[in-house]
């Protein structure tokens, strides 16, 4: 399991890479929890570091670049949002699944 900068290992809760410098810590709420983001990141990012691998139903994030459309979730209301190309703001409601 890789370690921060502290020596101590990550948690499953936050997959990200420790040593990147990141902008001002955030909240989101997904699927009606609360999940860490951080400004500059896109809610792909974020999801996938909060271990949040599956979007609507059996499909995940693909291509990670807005050309599958893979990766579509409701951000505040508004459904079918690429989530790659999203990029966080603090209080997004993002959901996930639908169905």
């Amino acid at each position: 399991m890789p370690q921060n900068s502290t020596g101590s290992k990550h948690t499953d809760h936050d997959l990200r890479i420790a040593s990147i410098l990141r902008g001002r810590k955030i909240s989101l709420k997904v699927d009606g929890k609360q999940v860490v983001a951080y400004e500059g990141e896109t809610v792909h990012a974020a999801l996938t570091a909060a271990g949040i691998r599956r979007l609507k139903g059996s499909r995940g994030i693909f291509c990670g670049m807005g050309i599958c459309y893979e990766c579509l979730v409701t951000i505040d209301h508004v459904p079918d949002q690429r989530a790659c190309m999203t990029f966080v703001e603090d209080q997004m409601e993002i959901i996930t699944d639908e169905s």
